[in-house]
Order: C-alpha cells, then sequence, then structure tokens
C-alpha cells in the first residue's frame, strides 16, 4: 500500500551519507529498483547472519497477505523476523493497534503480540475505527483470560516507541507497505515495498535462502520476533 506521506529531509540525508553503505544484493531473482537507504538500515542480530526486516500498518491489506509469508519463512529459515510498525497517518485506528501489540509484547509474551496481529490482520475488514478496535481488543483478550488494562499505555512508553519504528522507516525511505527486506551484515534485497507494484511475499524465503548460502551457513536463533 502507497503510503500518504512524502518527506524530504537534507539534515537526516547528510547524516545517512557518512554511514557505512550497505548494498542492494541480488541473492535470488531480480531485484526491482527502489529508493531504501541501505545505511539506516537495520542489522541481524549478535550471532545471526540474515534476518528478515518488515515494516507493516496494521490496517493494510498487502500487510495481512505477507504476514504468513513472513512468518513461515523466519521459522523455516531459522533468521529473526524484526517487525517495525509503520502506521499510515491516513488509518485512524491502526497507531492505537501497533500500541494494543507492543503492550502484549512486552507484558505478556511475543507470541501473544503476533498472535493479536495476525488476528487483526484476518478481522481488517470489521475494524474501521478506534471504537472498533477497542471492541476488538477487549474481545480478544478476554477470550485468552488476559486483563484489559484500564490504560493501555499511561506514560506515552508504547506510543513512543511505536513512532521510533515510524521514524526509522522514514529514515529508511520506507514508502509502501508492508516493506519487507532480507538483510546480511553489509548487502540487503527488497522482496516487498517497491515501487514497480510486483512484489509477492512468496519470494521471501527463497531470497532468504540464498541470502543464507551467500552468508556461508546457517544462524543459531530460530525465527524469533523482535
Amino acid at each position: 500500500m502507497k503510503t500518504t506521506h512524502k518527506f524530504v529531509v537534507s539534515c537526516a540525508a547528510a547524516v545517512l551519507a557518512l554511514l557505512p553503505v550497505s548494498s542492494q544484493a541480488q541473492f535470488a531473482g531480480t531485484s526491482a529498483p527502489n529508493g531504501i537507504h541501505g545505511a539506516a538500515l537495520p542489522k541481524p542480530p549478535a550471532g545471526d547472519k540474515v534476518a528478515i526486516v518488515v515494516f507493516e500498518d496494521l490496517g493494510c491489506p498487502a500487510c495481512a497477505h505477507a504476514h504468513a509469508f513472513e512468518q513461515d519463512a523466519a521459522a523455516k529459515a531459522h533468521v529473526p523476523l524484526l517487525r517495525y510498525d509503520f502506521p499510515i497517518p491516513a488509518h485512524i485506528w491502526t497507531f492505537q493497534g501497533a500500541v494494543c501489540a507492543r503492550y502484549l509484547q512486552n507484558k505478556v509474551s511475543p507470541a501473544t503480540a503476533e498472535e493479536y496481529r495476525k488476528d487483526v490482520f484476518a478481522s481488517q475488514r470489521s475494524i474501521s475505527s478506534k471504537d472498533d478496535l477497542q471492541r476488538f481488543t477487549e474481545a480478544w483478550m478476554q477470550r485468552r483470560h488476559i486483563q484489559m488494562p484500564f490504560l493501555m499505555d499511561p506514560d506515552g512508553s508504547l506510543a513512543k516507541a511505536v513512532k521510533a519504528d515510524f521514524n526509522l522507516g522514514l529514515k529508511v525511505n520506507v514508502e509502501y507497505t508492508p516493506t519487507v527486506i532480507v538483510v546480511t551484515n553489509d548487502k540487503y534485497q527488497v522482496v516487498c515495498g517497491t515501487k514497480t507494484g510486483s512484489d509477492d511475499p512468496a519470494r521471501i524465503y527463497p531470497v532468504v535462502q540464498a541470502a543464507l548460502a551467500a552468508s556461508h551457513g546457517p544462524v543459531k536463533h530460530a525465527g524469533e520476533v523482535r
């Protein structure tokens, strides 16, 4: 999904120019032209050679479609899945949805947060407002015997974390959701989020396999989610 913003930040661009540059790789297939700023991309965690980086919006149908492919590729290849929230400003409820997911990730477990995201994606058509999201989240937590807090984010720290993800997406120059990038320590390949519109999330796993082969071997951790 094309985002509705267009930013030109000369100061950020100047900083990026001073950082080590990650090169656009072609681990597998053809890599479409894109405006991703490789120097700003997250790297695989220590001990890992390859990771899947995802910028997503909970109200984006394309993100819902890609979600299972991301999880499947991470589990099969035993690589970390680094998920970042990129709530599109025009989607009035998705920022709050990301805050709810962060609450579950921090207070319950990362696996519970992943389940919540999956179920929000599956229920997109029934969520069109913050009130809809509130009702959905209350019912979702109740079914799992999770107490819904009176205030989800009393000190604003969860919202701050979501904003940090969004700002990282701006620095990376994310323009479409989902943006899915397979990264190594010095190279990357954009699988989804290109300007051509020909993204295919089924290509995530083959690209990860090729990146692992180019990095000489498997990684240590199994499909963990940031």
